[in-house]
């Protein structure tokens, strides 16, 4: 029989209801933020507490909301995870082959100037990592490099820190938009131009704000032309990429822009006042440089051969999709939800396309095939936590959308009407800060806002991308972001105190994504959407 979501299951009243609803994620975000429980651990129980709350209190079969679950779980597993794991093993591979640091001394010659050696480490080349290892990777590397080129290391922390935040929402090959577009049910072509939008606003003026970090307002009176051409540069490329282009590429082509007009820009124009010289690296062969590089210049290749028509129609046989088994779902208005069909596009996969231009490149970097082998399962491996963390988040997502606690928590904000645009950044922000991924809060919170924009006659396209958005704000003081830089020689127990000053930038960019996001939903900022 189908099941057909209720939207005020508790004596008929959306507040009673709403309470009842928001359980699960109460429970996770109490886990996380309260008892400082390991995310997977927190998201786990959440989805006991979803099943439960489903079956109960919304009358959902309880083999439908168990189904639900498992449907969440396994899109967790594919595309999500298929895509993250293809792209650390890209990573391991340049570390396994020396290549890695030999990508690093390449973009540690480019200045002497910390300042610039700042900027072109913990935003550029931060920019590159997050697009193909993500989860803290670059922030943990561009603070060690920093350190090592003779930052302090709460310096060299903060600026990392602050550098991932605008890469993270476009990053890992376009996972957090690819989960995004699914429990919102909208496409990833719609989405990625606005949250390209709204992340260019203060994309632009990253680097600036790393200066400051590094060397104070002195830094910025003696570098601002520099660091507003890169910055102008790398969120126009990131802009362009997502909205004409490939969402997945965006930082590559962010990072590839800014590099480009940095190196224009130092040509003709030094910083005044250059300071003290970074220490000297090791000269590597133009050769080994080229090869450094050319494993994102094979993913970008990729890519883009898999886009052109008749290719794309061949990789496209390889789609199924079926219904999932035990899940019979209707919504209120009797129309069937997207989210019960599941879909396995094999080969036009991000993961899929990202692991053909791994292979390409084991063969370009002439690595054995044990050696790769070996580096595939440490990429797995090192990944095991975010495997469960994320599996379980997004069966948590499935379980509340297909049961309509989405709908109905969606239904009680709405009462906040067009004001509710203003808090669409939060519910992002919060999400990132107590689990430390933007896939993560995209997957708590992407149907809520889709709900709450349609009730509230908003465009829910802008209050995902919000959600988003929100999100690049709460990285720099994500918890689990701020416990990986503590584990950096010299950051022991320095977790408090970057949260303390990091905080004030959290909360204004917070502040500007929020107006910027109403004002999206008003004929104000309309046209930058339209």
């Amino acid at each position: 029989m189908t099941y057909v979501q209720p939207i005020a299951p508790i004596g008929e009243s959306i507040a009673w209801s709403a309470l009842v609803a928001v359980l699960p994620l109460l429970t996770m975000l109490v886990m996380l933020a309260v008892f400082r429980v390991k995310s997977y651990l927190a998201a786990a129980v959440a989805v006991v507490v979803a099943v439960a709350v489903a079956a109960t209190a919304y009358g959902m079969p309880l083999l439908s909301a168990v189904g639900s679950g498992l449907e969440g779980a396994a899109f967790g597993v594919f595309p999500i995870m298929w895509t993250v794991v293809s792209a650390v093993f890209v990573y391991r591979l340049t570390v396994e082959t020396g290549h890695f640091d030999v990508l690093t001394r390449a973009f540690a010659r480019i200045s002497p100037d910390p300042r610039i050696l700042t900027i072109v480490i913990a935003f550029l080349f931060g920019a590159l990592l997050e697009a193909v290892a993500g989860f803290g990777t670059p922030i943990v590397v561009a603070t060690v490099v920093l350190i090592g080129a003779g930052l302090k290391p709460v310096r060299a922390a903060a600026a990392a820190l602050i550098a991932n935040a605008v890469g993270t929402p476009l990053g890992v090959m376009g996972t957090p938009i690819l989960t995004m577009s699914k429990v919102s049910e909208i496409p990833i072509e719609e989405i990625g131009p606005v949250v390209a939008t709204q992340v260019c606003v203060l994309a632009a003026f990253v680097p600036l704000v790393l200066v400051a970090v590094v060397d104070g307002a002195r830094g910025i009176r003696q570098t601002w032309p520099v660091a507003i051409a890169v910055g102008i540069a790398f969120a126009s490329a990131q802009f362009l990429c997502a909205t004409y282009f490939v969402v997945g590429l965006s930082n590559i082509a962010g990072a590839a822009a800014g590099l480009v007009v940095l190196l224009i820009v130092l040509r003709f124009r030094s910083p005044a006042g250059e300071v003290s010289a970074a220490p000297q690296h090791e000269l590597d062969s133009n050769r080994r440089v080229v090869e450094a590089f050319a494993p994102y210049a094979l993913i970008v290749a990729v890519f883009l051969i898999s886009r052109i028509g008749p290719v794309a129609s061949v990789l496209s046989g390889a789609t199924f999709s079926f219904t999932w088994p035990g899940v019979d779902v209707e919504t209120a208005a009797g129309e069937v939800p997207a989210a019960e069909t599941f879909t396995l596009n094999l080969l036009t996969a991000p993961g899929t396309i990202v692991f053909v231009a791994a292979l390409l490149s084991i063969a370009l970097l002439r690595v054995e095939a044990g050696d790769a082998l070996r580096c595939f399962v440490a990429a797995v491996v090192q990944l095991k936590w975010s495997f469960a963390t994320v599996t379980s988040v997004v069966a948590l997502a499935y379980v509340m959308n297909l049961s309509g606690q989405t709908a109905t928590i969606g239904q009680f904000l709405a009462g906040a009407g067009a004001a509710f645009a203003l808090l669409s950044p939060v519910l992002g922000w919060l999400g990132v800060v107590v689990t430390g991924s933007n896939t993560a809060s995209n997957a708590m919170f992407g149907s809520l806002q889709v709900s709450a924009a349609q009730q509230a006659g908003l465009d829910p396209t802008v209050l995902v991308a919000g959600n988003m958005t929100g999100g690049t704000a709460g990285t720099p003081i994500a918890l689990q972001n701020l416990a990986l830089v503590s584990s950096v020689e010299g950051l022991a127990g320095r977790d408090g105190f970057l949260l303390r000053r990091l905080l004030p930038v959290s909360l204004a960019a917070l502040a500007v994504y929020a107006v910027v996001v109403w004002l999206q939903t008003m004929s104000v900022l309309s046209w930058m959407v339209t």
